[in-house]
Protein backbone atom coordinates (compact mmCIF):
# COMPACT_ATOMS: atom_id res chain seq x y z
CA UNK A 1 0.00 0.00 0.00
CA UNK A 2 1.15 3.68 -0.90
CA UNK A 3 1.78 6.10 1.44
CA UNK A 4 0.06 9.13 0.19
CA UNK A 5 0.92 11.56 3.52
CA UNK A 6 3.03 13.28 1.55
CA UNK A 7 1.33 13.70 -1.79
CA UNK A 8 1.65 17.50 -3.27
CA UNK A 9 0.32 19.17 -6.18
CA UNK A 10 2.86 20.67 -8.92
CA UNK A 11 2.97 24.18 -9.92
CA UNK A 12 1.59 23.05 -13.53
CA UNK A 13 -1.53 20.94 -11.59
CA UNK A 14 -0.42 17.52 -11.68
CA UNK A 15 -0.34 15.45 -7.95
CA UNK A 16 2.53 13.85 -7.14
CA UNK A 17 1.67 10.98 -4.86
CA UNK A 18 4.08 8.79 -2.31
CA UNK A 19 7.18 6.62 -2.94
CA UNK A 20 5.50 4.05 -5.44
CA UNK A 21 9.46 2.12 -6.25
CA UNK A 22 12.46 2.74 -4.16
CA UNK A 23 16.29 1.05 -5.02
CA UNK A 24 17.86 0.41 -1.39
CA UNK A 25 21.54 0.04 -1.62
CA UNK A 26 21.91 -2.05 -5.12
CA UNK A 27 25.08 -3.06 -6.69
CA UNK A 28 25.65 -4.96 -9.39
CA UNK A 29 28.21 -6.64 -10.70
CA UNK A 30 29.50 -8.14 -13.79
CA UNK A 31 32.36 -10.67 -13.17
CA UNK A 32 35.02 -8.00 -11.49
CA UNK A 33 33.32 -5.32 -13.11
CA UNK A 34 30.75 -2.90 -11.01
CA UNK A 35 28.14 -1.44 -12.66
CA UNK A 36 25.81 0.13 -9.95
CA UNK A 37 27.91 0.24 -6.23
CA UNK A 38 25.50 1.23 -3.36
CA UNK A 39 23.07 3.22 -4.90
CA UNK A 40 19.45 4.01 -3.53
CA UNK A 41 17.02 6.20 -4.78
CA UNK A 42 12.86 5.94 -5.17
CA UNK A 43 10.41 6.72 -7.44
CA UNK A 44 7.09 8.72 -6.77
CA UNK A 45 3.53 8.21 -7.79
CA UNK A 46 2.86 10.18 -11.00
CA UNK A 47 6.33 11.93 -11.55
CA UNK A 48 8.67 12.10 -13.98
CA UNK A 49 11.85 10.96 -12.82
CA UNK A 50 14.98 11.29 -14.84
CA UNK A 51 18.41 9.07 -14.57
CA UNK A 52 21.27 10.91 -16.07
CA UNK A 53 25.09 10.76 -16.31
CA UNK A 54 28.05 10.20 -19.00
CA UNK A 55 28.26 7.31 -21.48
CA UNK A 56 29.10 4.29 -18.88
CA UNK A 57 27.51 5.94 -15.83
CA UNK A 58 25.49 2.55 -15.34
CA UNK A 59 21.97 4.05 -15.92
CA UNK A 60 21.41 1.77 -18.43
CA UNK A 61 21.69 -0.88 -16.20
CA UNK A 62 20.18 0.46 -13.02
CA UNK A 63 17.17 0.61 -15.58
CA UNK A 64 17.47 -2.90 -16.38
CA UNK A 65 17.33 -3.74 -13.04
CA UNK A 66 14.23 -1.91 -12.45
CA UNK A 67 12.63 -4.00 -15.04
CA UNK A 68 13.86 -7.01 -14.14
CA UNK A 69 16.63 -7.75 -16.94
CA UNK A 70 19.22 -7.73 -13.94
CA UNK A 71 18.91 -8.95 -10.41
CA UNK A 72 21.50 -7.00 -8.45
CA UNK A 73 23.86 -9.30 -6.15
CA UNK A 74 23.31 -6.67 -3.09
CA UNK A 75 20.57 -4.00 -2.15
CA UNK A 76 16.70 -4.35 -2.20
CA UNK A 77 14.01 -3.03 -4.98
CA UNK A 78 10.79 -2.16 -3.29
CA UNK A 79 7.63 -1.82 -5.24
CA UNK A 80 4.15 -0.36 -3.41
CA UNK A 81 5.94 -0.87 0.01
CA UNK A 82 6.71 -4.69 -0.78
CA UNK A 83 9.37 -6.40 -1.22
CA UNK A 84 10.32 -7.30 -4.96
CA UNK A 85 11.95 -10.58 -5.19
CA UNK A 86 14.04 -11.80 -8.28
CA UNK A 87 12.01 -11.67 -10.77
CA UNK A 88 12.01 -12.34 -14.81
CA UNK A 89 11.25 -9.16 -17.35
CA UNK A 90 7.69 -10.75 -18.30
CA UNK A 91 7.24 -11.23 -14.31
CA UNK A 92 8.10 -7.71 -13.86
CA UNK A 93 5.43 -6.45 -16.74
CA UNK A 94 2.75 -8.02 -15.20
CA UNK A 95 3.17 -6.16 -12.20
CA UNK A 96 2.72 -3.29 -14.24
CA UNK A 97 5.98 -2.10 -15.57
CA UNK A 98 6.40 -1.58 -19.05
CA UNK A 99 9.09 -0.16 -20.95
CA UNK A 100 11.30 1.15 -24.33
CA UNK A 101 14.57 -0.02 -25.33
CA UNK A 102 17.75 2.49 -26.26
CA UNK A 103 17.94 0.41 -29.63
CA UNK A 104 14.46 0.01 -31.10
CA UNK A 105 13.24 -3.78 -30.51
CA UNK A 106 9.90 -3.69 -32.95
CA UNK A 107 9.09 -6.52 -35.19
CA UNK A 108 9.68 -4.75 -38.55
CA UNK A 109 7.99 -6.87 -40.46
CA UNK A 110 4.90 -6.52 -39.06
CA UNK A 111 1.93 -4.00 -39.29
CA UNK A 112 1.86 -0.77 -36.57
CA UNK A 113 -0.97 -1.71 -35.42
CA UNK A 114 -0.11 -5.52 -35.20
CA UNK A 115 3.27 -4.44 -33.16
CA UNK A 116 1.44 -2.40 -30.75
CA UNK A 117 -1.04 -5.10 -30.49
CA UNK A 118 1.69 -7.20 -28.73
CA UNK A 119 1.58 -4.67 -26.05
CA UNK A 120 -1.59 -6.15 -24.77
CA UNK A 121 -0.09 -9.70 -24.42
CA UNK A 122 -0.81 -9.80 -20.37
CA UNK A 123 -4.31 -8.87 -21.12
CA UNK A 124 -5.01 -11.82 -23.31
CA UNK A 125 -6.58 -14.60 -20.91
CA UNK A 126 -8.61 -16.21 -24.03
CA UNK A 127 -6.83 -19.99 -24.40
CA UNK A 128 -5.15 -21.57 -27.34
CA UNK A 129 -8.42 -23.61 -28.75
CA UNK A 130 -10.51 -20.52 -28.12
CA UNK A 131 -7.84 -18.70 -30.30
CA UNK A 132 -7.80 -20.90 -32.81
CA UNK A 133 -11.37 -20.80 -33.40
CA UNK A 134 -12.05 -17.18 -32.58
CA UNK A 135 -15.40 -16.97 -30.95
CA UNK A 136 -17.00 -16.08 -28.05
CA UNK A 137 -14.74 -14.99 -25.43
CA UNK A 138 -11.53 -14.50 -27.45
CA UNK A 139 -13.41 -12.70 -30.43
CA UNK A 140 -14.32 -10.36 -27.36
CA UNK A 141 -11.27 -10.01 -26.32
CA UNK A 142 -9.57 -9.13 -29.68
CA UNK A 143 -12.26 -6.18 -29.84
CA UNK A 144 -11.30 -5.33 -26.36
CA UNK A 145 -8.24 -5.09 -27.10
CA UNK A 146 -8.04 -3.62 -30.40
CA UNK A 147 -9.62 -0.87 -29.27
CA UNK A 148 -7.66 0.19 -26.60
CA UNK A 149 -4.51 0.16 -29.25
CA UNK A 150 -6.74 2.16 -31.71
CA UNK A 151 -7.15 4.94 -28.70
CA UNK A 152 -3.59 4.47 -28.63
CA UNK A 153 -2.74 5.37 -32.10
CA UNK A 154 -4.72 8.33 -32.00
CA UNK A 155 -3.16 9.46 -29.01
CA UNK A 156 0.20 9.15 -30.22
CA UNK A 157 -0.81 10.87 -33.89
CA UNK A 158 -0.29 7.46 -36.09
CA UNK A 159 -3.20 7.03 -37.78
CA UNK A 160 -1.84 7.26 -40.98
CA UNK A 161 0.91 4.52 -40.86
CA UNK A 162 -1.46 2.02 -38.78
CA UNK A 163 -1.10 -0.54 -41.75
CA UNK A 164 2.51 0.48 -42.59
CA UNK A 165 5.09 -2.42 -41.96
CA UNK A 166 7.53 -0.98 -39.52
CA UNK A 167 10.27 -1.84 -41.26
CA UNK A 168 9.42 1.09 -44.14
CA UNK A 169 9.19 3.75 -41.08
CA UNK A 170 11.62 6.87 -40.11
CA UNK A 171 13.62 5.88 -36.82
CA UNK A 172 11.34 8.62 -35.73
CA UNK A 173 7.76 7.41 -36.06
CA UNK A 174 9.67 3.99 -34.98
CA UNK A 175 10.99 5.53 -32.02
CA UNK A 176 6.85 6.70 -31.27
CA UNK A 177 5.43 2.97 -32.39
CA UNK A 178 7.46 1.73 -29.61
CA UNK A 179 6.30 3.86 -27.27
CA UNK A 180 2.67 2.96 -28.74
CA UNK A 181 3.44 -0.61 -27.62
CA UNK A 182 4.41 0.48 -24.05
CA UNK A 183 1.32 2.36 -23.20
CA UNK A 184 -0.57 -0.46 -24.78
CA UNK A 185 0.40 -3.06 -21.76
CA UNK A 186 -1.49 0.37 -19.76
CA UNK A 187 1.62 0.71 -17.16
CA UNK A 188 1.59 2.02 -13.65
CA UNK A 189 5.26 3.06 -14.48
CA UNK A 190 6.88 3.24 -17.46
CA UNK A 191 10.58 3.17 -18.44
CA UNK A 192 11.72 5.14 -20.95
CA UNK A 193 15.60 4.29 -22.58
CA UNK A 194 16.65 6.85 -24.45
CA UNK A 195 13.57 7.89 -26.08
CA UNK A 196 15.09 11.19 -27.82
CA UNK A 197 18.37 9.24 -28.93
CA UNK A 198 18.88 10.13 -32.84
CA UNK A 199 16.49 12.68 -33.16
CA UNK A 200 16.08 15.52 -35.01
CA UNK A 201 15.49 18.64 -33.06
CA UNK A 202 11.31 18.72 -33.94
CA UNK A 203 11.28 14.84 -33.35
CA UNK A 204 12.38 15.67 -30.06
CA UNK A 205 9.62 18.43 -29.32
CA UNK A 206 7.21 16.09 -30.57
CA UNK A 207 8.59 12.86 -28.09
CA UNK A 208 8.52 15.42 -25.29
CA UNK A 209 4.62 16.34 -25.72
CA UNK A 210 3.55 13.00 -26.04
CA UNK A 211 5.77 11.97 -22.60
CA UNK A 212 4.23 15.17 -20.92
CA UNK A 213 0.54 13.86 -22.19
CA UNK A 214 1.17 10.60 -21.01
CA UNK A 215 2.03 11.35 -17.66
CA UNK A 216 -0.43 13.97 -17.44
CA UNK A 217 -3.48 12.73 -18.94
CA UNK A 218 -3.21 8.70 -17.66
CA UNK A 219 -1.18 9.24 -14.22
CA UNK A 220 1.48 6.83 -15.56
CA UNK A 221 4.03 7.59 -13.76
CA UNK A 222 7.60 7.44 -15.46
CA UNK A 223 11.58 7.03 -15.20
CA UNK A 224 13.36 8.08 -18.16
CA UNK A 225 17.34 7.86 -19.15
CA UNK A 226 18.60 10.49 -21.49
CA UNK A 227 21.24 12.40 -22.78
CA UNK A 228 19.65 15.88 -24.08
CA UNK A 229 20.00 18.17 -21.02
CA UNK A 230 17.27 20.68 -22.09
CA UNK A 231 14.72 17.92 -22.18
CA UNK A 232 15.88 16.27 -18.83
CA UNK A 233 15.59 19.99 -17.35
CA UNK A 234 12.53 20.39 -18.85
CA UNK A 235 10.53 17.02 -18.47
CA UNK A 236 11.30 15.92 -15.19
CA UNK A 237 10.21 16.79 -11.61
CA UNK A 238 13.35 15.13 -10.20
CA UNK A 239 16.60 14.05 -11.24
CA UNK A 240 18.96 11.09 -10.20
CA UNK A 241 22.62 11.42 -11.65
CA UNK A 242 25.30 8.41 -11.84
CA UNK A 243 28.83 8.56 -12.63
CA UNK A 244 31.33 5.30 -12.65
CA UNK A 245 28.57 3.39 -11.22
CA UNK A 246 27.79 5.59 -8.43
CA UNK A 247 25.31 8.28 -7.45
CA UNK A 248 26.86 11.82 -7.37
CA UNK A 249 23.42 14.01 -7.25
CA UNK A 250 19.44 13.58 -6.49
CA UNK A 251 17.31 16.22 -6.68
CA UNK A 252 14.99 19.07 -8.51
CA UNK A 253 16.74 19.55 -11.94
CA UNK A 254 17.77 23.41 -10.53
CA UNK A 255 19.21 21.63 -7.53
CA UNK A 256 20.95 19.33 -9.95
CA UNK A 257 22.20 21.63 -12.54
CA UNK A 258 24.11 23.72 -9.49
CA UNK A 259 25.43 20.16 -7.85
CA UNK A 260 29.28 20.72 -8.39
CA UNK A 261 30.03 17.15 -8.57
CA UNK A 262 27.53 17.03 -11.32
CA UNK A 263 28.96 19.29 -13.39
CA UNK A 264 32.87 17.92 -13.04
CA UNK A 265 31.27 14.48 -14.61
CA UNK A 266 29.36 16.40 -17.02
CA UNK A 267 33.25 18.94 -17.74
CA UNK A 268 35.20 15.58 -17.41
CA UNK A 269 36.91 16.44 -14.82
CA UNK A 270 39.77 13.71 -13.73
CA UNK A 271 38.60 11.04 -10.60
CA UNK A 272 41.49 11.13 -7.85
Amino acid sequence: MLDTSDSYVTEDGRTIGGVVMEMKNITLRFGGVVAIKDISFDIREGEIRAIIGPNGAGKSSMLNVISGFYNPQEGDVYYKGALRPPMKPYQVAQQGIARTFQNIALFEGMTVLDNIMTGRLNHMKAGLFAQAIWKGKAEAEEVANREVVEKIIDFLEIQSIRKTPVGRLPYGLKKRVELARALAAEPSILLLDEPMAGMNVEEKEDMSRFILDVNDEFGTTIALIEHDMGVVMDLSDRVVVMDYGKKIGDGTPDEVRSNQAVIDAYLGVSHD
